[in-house]
C-alpha cells in the first residue's frame, strides 16, 4: 500500500518544477490532490509558464497539421492496399505514460505471473497485425505533457503544452484567446457525433483529466478543470468555461452516451457530498450533474461497480459513470467489490454504443500507467499496463474484425530503462543478479532517470536494494533527484488491427493518427475511404 506520509506532484507534463528561463521563472504554488485515498502535490503555474518556449509560427495555424496528415495519408494510400473494407466502429485505446520501455516490461511480468521467464510472453495488442511509431513532440516542447497531445491525437493539430483543443496561437492561461474561434478545434468525437455515430470516453483518471478532454474540451490550461480551478489560477471563471461544464453543456461532451471515469467532486458544488463521502469542489454551486440528467431523458448515473453491472444498456440513452471523488484507484489497491476494471467499463461501453446502426466512436484510456510511472514505482506501472491490455484483448473479442477498428497506442513516453544485462528470467521489479557498478554494488532492473529516491548512504554511495526492491508497489533508484518521475521525448508504439490498420504503420505525426481513424471511417473533414469507392 502507499505510505500515508508520502507526496508526489501530479503529473502534468513532467512540467513539474520547470522554474528556470525556458518557462519564464516559474513559481510553484501546491493544491492537495488525491489518489489511492493519499495526498499528492498538485502543482501550479504562474501565467508565463509558457513564455519563452518557441513555437515555429507556421504551427501556429492548425491547417498546417490537417495539411501535413493529407501528405502522410496520401504517402500510404500510394501503397498496394490489402482491404477495402470500411470501419464502421473505431476504439481508440490510449496508455497514458506507456513507452515502450514499459511495454516490453509489462510483457515480461505478465509472463512471470505465469511461472515462466517472461521475455517470450506477449501482450494482447503486441499480436495486432499492424504497428507504427508516433511522433509525440509538442509545437513549443521537445518533450510533452498529456494535454498538447490528447489535441493531437484526438483533434489532429499539434499544440502548446497544457493546451487542450486549441491551436498553437493560444498561450497559456490566455482565456480570450481560446475563445477565439479561429483558434478552437474540434476532435473525432466531434467529427463522429456529425456522421450520426454515438461516442463516448472511458478513463481511469477523472473524466475532466487531459487525456480524455481532448475529446471535447477547448482550453488554455489543462487545470481549469471546475470552476474553482479556474478562478484558482487568476481567470474569470464566468467568462472562461470550465471543462467539467464544457463537458456536461457543450458540444460534442453533451451528446456522449458513455462517460466513464472518476472526478465526482468536478461536478458538485461545495456543499453537497457525492456518493463517496468527499465534498464537492464547485464554487458556483451548480450541480453538473443534476444538469446532465436534467437534459438526457433516460441517462443514468451510476458510482460502483454493481451500479454499473446493473445497467441494462438497451433501456438508458446515455451512462454518466463517476467512481472516485477524484482519480480511480490503482488496480492493486482498489476494493474489487466497489471499483470496475477497466475491462468491466470497456465491456459496458461497447454494448451501449453498438446498438447505434451507424456506429460509434469511443475512447478507452489506461490513464494509472503514468502515475505509477511518475511515482516511480513500476510495480504499479506494470498492473495497470496489464489491465491495459485485458481491456484491449475483451474489446477485440467483442467486435467484429471486420468493420470495427482498433487503434492502440501512448500519449508519451517516460524516463524508465531496462538494462544491465540481467539474465532471462529475471524478476522485472528486481534486482540484476548479474552485474554490479564499480563498488561491487548491484542495482535494480528498472531505473528511471528521475524520481525521488538515489537509495544513497551518507557518503553518496549506493545502497544495496535487496532488502528494498521487495513488494510490487516499491519505489524503483533514479539517477536524478525529483519529486517524481518525468515524460520522455522519445516516439511511442502504435499498434492496429480491423479496417484499413494497414495504415498505421511506419513513423507518423501523433496529429495524424485521428486523420488516419477518420479516413478509415469515412467521417471529418479529410480525405475518406468512401471517396475512393
Amino acid at each position: 500500500m502507499l505510505s500515508s506520509q508520502r507526496q508526489f506532484l501530479l503529473p502534468i507534463l513532467g512540467l513539474l518544477a520547470l522554474a528556470g528561463p525556458a518557462f519564464g521563472g516559474v513559481k510553484e504554488v501546491h493544491d492537495v490532490y488525491e489518489l489511492s485515498g493519499q495526498p499528492a502535490i498538485q502543482p501550479r503555474f504562474s501565467t508565463d509558464v509558457a513564455n519563452g518556449k518557441y513555437t515555429p509560427p507556421e504551427e501556429m495555424d492548425p491547417q498546417f497539421w490537417y495539411s501535413l496528415a493529407d501528405e502522410e495519408i496520401t504517402k500510404r494510400l500510394a501503397l498496394p492496399q490489402p482491404s477495402s473494407l470500411k470501419a464502421k466502429n473505431v476504439i481508440m485505446f490510449l496508455g497514458d505514460g506507456m513507452p515502450l520501455a514499459t511495454v516490453a516490461a509489462a510483457r515480461i511480468l505478465k509472463g512471470q505471473r505465469q511461472g515462466k521467464t517472461g521475455e517470450e510472453s506477449s501482450l494482447s495488442f503486441e499480436r495486432f497485425p499492424y504497428t507504427g511509431l508516433s511522433r509525440t513532440y509538442c509545437s513549443n516542447a521537445q518533450v510533452p505533457d498529456s494535454a498538447c497531445t490528447a489535441t493531437a491525437y484526438l483533434c489532429g493539430v499539434k499544440t502548446n503544452i497544457i493546451n487542450i483543443g486549441v491551436s498553437a496561437a493560444v498561450n497559456y492561461n490566455n482565456c480570450t484567446a481560446s475563445q477565439d474561434p479561429a483558434n478552437r478545434l474540434t476532435s473525432i468525437a466531434e467529427w463522429a457525433q456529425n456522421a450520426g455515430k454515438s461516442t463516448g470516453i472511458v478513463t481511469t483518471t477523472t473524466l475532466t483529466h487531459a487525456s480524455p478532454s481532448g475529446a471535447y474540451a477547448k482550453t488554455a490550461n489543462r487545470m481549469w478543470e471546475c470552476d474553482s480551478d479556474v478562478t484558482s489560477y487568476g481567470a474569470d471563471a464566468s467568462t472562461c468555461i470550465d471543462m467539467a461544464t464544457q463537458l456536461v453543456t457543450q458540444t460534442p461532451g453533451k451528446n456522449f452516451e458513455i462517460m466513464f471515469g472518476g472526478g465526482m467532486g468536478k461536478f458538485l458544488p461545495k456543499s453537497i457530498t457525492d456518493s463517496h463521502g468527499k465534498a464537492g469542489e464547485r464554487s458556483d454551486g451548480v450541480n453538473l450533474l443534476g444538469r446532465w440528467q436534467g437534459l438526457h431523458d433516460g441517462g443514468v448515473l451510476v458510482t460502483n461497480r454493481d451500479q454499473l453491472l446493473s445497467v441494462n444498456v438497451s433501456r438508458v440513452s446515455s451512462i454518466i459513470g463517476l467512481f472516485q471523488s477524484k482519480l480511480m484507484n490503482f488496480h492493486m489497491d482498489a476494493d474489487e467489490t466497489y471499483q470496475p476494471t477497466l475491462s468491466e467499463l470497456t465491456e459496458v461501453a461497447i454494448k451501449k454504443l453498438s446498438q447505434n446502426e451507424e456506429g460509434y466512436f469511443v475512447f478507452i484510456e489506461g490513464g494509472l500507467i503514468d502515475y505509477g510511472n511518475h511515482y516511480t514505482q513500476p510495480g504499479y506501472a506494470l498492473d495497470e499496463a496489464l489491465e491495459f491490455e485485458k481491456a484491449i484483448q475483451l474489446a477485440r473479442d467483442l467486435t467484429n474484425i471486420e468493420d470495427t477498428l482498433i487503434v492502440v497506442t501512448a500519449d508519451h513516453g517516460h524516463a524508465v530503462s531496462i538494462a544491465g544485462y540481467p539474465g532471462r528470467g529475471t524478476p522485472i521489479l528486481g534486482i540484476n543478479q548479474h552485474d554490479t557498478d564499480l563498488n561491487g554494488v548491484k542495482y535494480a532492473v528498472l531505473n528511471y532517470a528521475a524520481g525521488p529516491n538515489q537509495y544513497l548512504d551518507e557518503t553518496g554511495q549506493r545502497l544495496p536494494l535487496e532488502d528494498i526492491l521487495v513488494s510490487d508497489d516499491a519505489i524503483a533508484p533514479s539517477y536524478i533527484a525529483k519529486e517524481q518521475g518525468v515524460h520522455s521525448g522519445e516516439d511511442v508504439g502504435i499498434w492496429a488491427s480491423g479496417p484499413q490498420s494497414h495504415l498505421f504503420t511506419g513513423v507518423m505525426q501523433q496529429s495524424t493518427i485521428p486523420h488516419l481513424m477518420a479516413y478509415a471511417s469515412c467521417i471529418g473533414s479529410g480525405q475518406k475511404l468512401c471517396d475512393r469507392a
